[in-house]
């Protein structure tokens, strides 16, 4: 005689999505009710939902409340729950996924819903959040972009972000976002030899976000550019245009004496003694200049 069969079965995913896309924000049957951001927007939700598919709201609605003297058999919190350093739209945007396992996106909330997700433990989410922005990266956001995906270990990401600094140099340092960038993360890119800008550029770039990051940080100019000034490639530069750059060294300190007295020792020996090989290395929108024939890439 043979034995019993069984088989699990799949219906409509779609239509199971959909049937849940209607609970989302939805004050029927919900318990659990947050208050959300700086306008105290009530969002509500099913604890149940938020428990199963993310760790850190199963831990947040398992608190014992305050006072309760038995943490077996004491009701978990109802709420409302208050987050007030998250945008309504990026909570929202969480909220759905947990919901449907999809999210709405656009680009003025991508990278808000890329630190919840990671806030709350969302790798999946994550990734979405990490496929939209490299879609949908521009000029104006990339340096944004390229900051968030340090912080948060995107690998993927920020080997994005640079190679599109990397192909539109001269505009991505013009805008607010590049001046916003840490000092980090601004050496970062000063590494690559693969920026369309010519040195000279870079100089008066790193000058202005210098400015911006010691009004910012209430701190000197040259204390706040110390790390990516090292990645300035000086001995690029003419003789002419080494004096001009002495000239305004003398407002801010930008520089060190030394690294400018480095630049002219190369121009005297007409080689690139004892400065690392790769300032001497021309980019890719380095300006060709007489000198450079006579520097020495592999020296050390």
């Amino acid at each position: 005689m043979a034995g019993p069969c069984s088989a699990r079965l799949q219906g409509d995913v779609s239509a199971f999505t959909s049937a849940l896309r209607t609970l989302v924000n939805n004050p029927q049957f919900s318990d659990v009710t947050f208050v959300v951001g700086p306008e105290q927007q009530k969002v509500f939700a099913h604890r149940c939902v938020l428990a199963c598919r993310c760790q850190a709201f199963r831990g947040m609605f398992a608190q014992v409340p305050v006072g309760s003297q038995d943490s077996s058999s004491s009701v978990p919190p109802q709420g409302p729950f208050i987050l007030g350093n998250v945008q309504p739209e990026v909570f929202l945007a969480v909220i759905e996924f947990l919901y449907t396992n999809s999210v709405t996106l656009n680009s003025h909330i991508a990278l808000e819903v890329l630190t919840s997700s990671v806030e709350y433990g969302l790798q999946d989410l994550c990734k979405l959040c990490v496929r939209f922005i490299k879609d949908t990266l521009n000029v104006e956001q990339v340096c944004e972009a390229l900051q968030a995906a340090v912080a948060y270990g995107q690998t993927d990401l920020q080997q994005h972000c640079l190679a599109f600094i990397e192909g539109c140099t001269a505009a991505v340092v013009q805008t607010q976002g590049f001046r916003e960038l840490s000092d980090v993360v601004l050496a970062r890119v000063l590494r690559s030899d693969r920026l369309a800008v010519d040195e000279l550029d870079l100089v008066q770039a790193v000058r202005e976000w210098a400015h911006v990051s010691s009004a910012v940080l209430e701190r000197p100019v040259p204390e706040v550019a110390a790390l990516p000034v090292r990645e300035l490639r000086l001995p690029l530069l003419a003789p002419s245009e080494l004096v001009t750059l002495e000239s305004h060294n003398q407002r801010d300190l930008l520089i060190p004496v030394e690294s400018i007295a480095a630049a002219w020792r190369a121009h005297a020996l007409r080689k690139g003694s004892g400065v690392p090989s790769r300032l001497c290395r021309p980019r890719r929108g380095t300006r060709p200049r007489d000198h450079h024939r006579h520097l020495e890439p592999h020296t050390k």
